[in-house]
């Protein structure tokens, strides 16, 4: 599966657990290390574990596992599938990371659910680093 439907499928599963601010982060060409980031948020912990088991298992259904999944910390939970990272974050807890200023340099998508279907409108694209990013709407 592409990197791109992998990540949009990754983040609709999110949405079906109510996850709050999901985004897309397009890697490519700023790092080796995955081609997209997701990252949402959760209102409790109950919630972050459902929407990685959400996204666990949506995507085995599709037949793609997960490579590594981490959830060290009580209100972080990751999921690798190597071209694609999900970040499960409490809502408390996401601004200290601030993966999206860390990134600064990656086109940011933002996904939303609309009427039981993921829409989206186009609002960004790459350029330098800014303080406080602008975010583009994207399909899951």
């Amino acid at each position: 599966m592409r990197s791109t439907i992998l990540a949009k499928n990754i983040a609709g599963f999110t949405l079906s657990k109510k996850a709050q601010d999901v985004v897309v982060m397009d890697l490519r060409g700023l790092t080796s290390m995955a081609d997209y980031f997701v990252v949402c948020s959760a209102d409790s912990d109950v919630q972050m574990k459902a929407i990685a088991n959400a996204a666990e298992e949506g995507m085995a259904a599709k037949g793609v596992g997960v490579w590594h999944r981490e959830s060290g910390s009580a209100h972080w939970i990751l999921l690798d599938y190597v071209d694609v990272v999900l970040h499960i974050f409490h809502k408390h807890t996401r601004g200290f990371y601030n993966l999206e200023k860390l990134w600064g340099d990656a086109k940011i998508s933002t996904v939303r659910e609309s009427a039981g279907k993921v829409a989206g409108r186009p609002a960004r694209s790459s350029g330098a680093r800014r303080s406080s990013p602008r975010r583009k709407s994207v399909a899951s």
